[in-house]
C-alpha cells in the first residue's frame, strides 16, 4: 500500500495543476442565445430550453414544445515557447493547436400541466474541457490528453403564483468522466537523471538507457454521477418588462476509476499494470439574474450578471483506500462573473435578428497557470437569428467569436505564451404542438 500510495501521489504531482487548474464551464446550452452571446437566458422565454437556465419561465408557455440544438465549438488554442530547462529548445514547446473541435449537443422538453404547473426535461452540459498534446511533445509531462465530460439529465417543474410570479424546481442528475494522460517529454530531471546513472553504472539498466518521450507517464480515467438541484423566480413587470433569477447548486464528483503508468517499477511507474483510484472534485454553483424589456413593436434588449463559485473548488484529493489520502493540494481558485448585453430586432414576420456581447472572467491564479488548460478572460462577439417555419416550428442559428487574452506565465521551469480564441456555431430546432 506504501508503494500504491507514493505512485499515486507522484502522478499528482504532475497532472492536478494541469487538469483542474482553469475553468472548464460551458455556456452552450443551446443556440437561440447564443445569437446574444446569451444575454437575459434566466428572463427570456425563447423555448423549451429554458429548462437549462431558469425553469420558472415555463409557466408562460400555452403549449408542448421541443428543442433539440447543437454547437460546434471550434477553439484555436496556441503556445509559443520563450524558454525552457537546458537541452530543450524553446521552440520545441511551439503548439498551434492544442484544443480539439467538439459539438455540444443539448435536447429539451416542456409540458404545461394547468393553468398553474408546468413541467420539462433537459440534457446537457454545463462543464467539459478537452486539450491534446502530440505523445512526444517535448513537456509531455506538463500536457498530454486531458478531458472532462459532464451529462447534465434536469427534471424541471414550474409554478405560477400570480400573473406577475412564477417559481421553478429542478433536480439534477449529472453524470461525469474525466481522462488525464502524461507523457515524458524530452527533459528528464536531475534528480531522475541521477538514479538513471546510478542504475547504469551498477550495470541494472544498458548504459545508453533513456526514457523515450512519448512514453506515459500517467493515465488516469474514472467516471462518475452526482446529484444537484436548481431554482427559478420570474417576475412580470409589466406587459414589456421582465425579470428572471436561478440558482444551481453545487455538485460533488468523485472520479472512481485507475490508475497506470507505462515508467518501469524502479522509477515508481507501475510496467503498464493498473491500480484502483479517485479523485474528488466539486462543481461549482452558478447564480444568474437576467432582464429582457420589450423597447417597441420590433426592438427587444437583454442583460445578464452570472455568477460562478469557483471558490469551492479549493483543494484536490486522491485516494486509494488508505486511511489519509495519497494525495492532497491547495487550489487558489476565486469566483468570477460573466455580463453580456444584447439585442433581438423582428426584421418581419418570420425572421428575428439577435446580437450581443459579453465579457466572461477567468477564475484561474494568474500564478497557477497550466498549459493544459490556459484560462484567460475572453470576450463575446455573437450574432444570430429564429426564422419561423411554419406555426409550429422555428430554427435558430448563432454564431459567437470569443477572443481571449494573451498570456505569458512560467510552469515548471517551462515558459510560454499563450493565446486562446473560439468560433462557436450552433443551430436547433424547435417545435410547439
Amino acid at each position: 500500500m506504501k508503494f500504491t500510495k507514493t505512485l499515486i501521489a507522484a502522478s499528482l504531482v504532475l497532472v492536478s495543476a494541469d487538469s483542474f487548474a482553469a475553468a472548464f464551464q460551458l455556456s452552450e446550452q443551446n443556440a437561440s442565445g447564443l445569437g446574444r452571446a446569451y444575454a437575459g437566458e434566466a428572463s427570456i422565454a425563447d423555448d423549451a430550453s429554458v429548462v437549462a437556465r431558469n425553469p420558472a419561465l415555463m409557466s408562460l408557455f400555452k403549449e408542448k414544445q421541443i428543442s433539440v440544438a447543437g454547437i460546434a465549438v471550434l477553439p484555436d488554442v496556441s503556445l509559443k515557447g520563450e524558454g525552457a530547462p537546458a537541452g530543450v529548445p524553446a521552440s520545441a514547446l511551439n503548439d498551434d493547436s492544442i484544443a480539439p473541435n467538439a459539438i455540444v449537443p443539448a435536447g429539451y422538453f416542456t409540458m404545461p400541466v394547468n393553468d398553474k404547473v408546468s413541467v420539462g426535461f433537459g440534457a446537457f452540459s454545463n462543464f467539459g474541457l478537452a486539450t491534446e498534446f502530440s505523445d512526444d511533445y517535448a513537456a509531455g509531462r506538463l500536457a498530454g490528453e486531458t478531458e472532462i465530460v459532464t451529462v447534465n439529465m434536469n427534471v424541471s417543474a414550474s409554478y405560477k403564483v400570480n400573473e406577475q410570479f412564477s417559481v421553478g424546481l429542478g433536480l439534477n442528475a449529472i453524470y461525469a468522466e474525466a481522462k488525464i494522460i502524461r507523457n515524458w517529454g524530452d527533459h528528464t530531471p536531475a534528480n531522475v537523471q541521477a538514479g538513471i546513472d546510478q542504475l547504469t553504472q551498477a550495470g541494472i539498466l544498458p548504459q545508453d538507457y533513456s526514457i523515450p518521450a512519448e512514453t506515459q507517464a500517467v493515465h488516469l480515467e474514472g467516471d462518475d454521477y452526482g446529484f444537484g438541484w436548481n431554482i427559478g423566480a420570474m417576475y412580470q413587470l409589466d406587459a414589456n418588462s421582465r425579470f428572471g433569477f436561478n440558482y444551481r447548486s453545487e455538485t460533488d464528483i468523485t472520479f472512481e476509476g485507475e490508475f497506470s503508468s507505462q515508467l518501469p517499477l524502479v522509477f515508481g511507474g507501475t510496467n503498464g499494470a493498473s491500480i484502483p483510484g479517485s479523485v474528488e472534485i466539486t462543481l461549482p454553483a452558478i447564480a444568474e439574474f437576467s432582464g429582457s424589456h420589450q423597447l417597441d413593436e420590433k426592438m427587444g434588449l437583454h442583460y445578464s450578471v452570472m455568477w460562478t463559485g469557483w471558490s469551492s473548488f479549493d483543494k484536490l484529493e486522491a485516494d486509494v483506500g488508505a486511511p489519509t489520502p495519497a494525495f492532497s493540494k491547495e487550489e487558489n481558485f476565486s469566483d468570477s462573473m460573466r455580463y453580456a448585453i444584447g439585442g433581438d430586432y423582428q426584421l418581419n414576420e418570420d425572421l428575428l435578428l439577435r446580437a450581443g456581447v459579453a465579457f466572461d472572467e477567468s477564475p484561474a491564479d494568474k500564478n497557477h497557470m497550466s498549459i493544459s488548460i490556459p484560462d484567460t478572460d475572453r470576450f463575446w462577439f455573437s450574432f444570430g437569428g429564429n426564422y419561423a417555419i411554419d406555426q409550429h416550428s422555428d430554427l435558430d442559428l448563432g454564431v459567437s467569436v470569443l477572443r481571449g487574452k494573451t498570456q505569458n506565465f512560467t510552469e515548471d521551469g517551462f515558459s510560454f505564451e499563450s493565446k486562446g480564441h473560439a468560433l462557436l456555431v450552433g443551430a436547433q430546432y424547435n417545435y410547439k404542438f
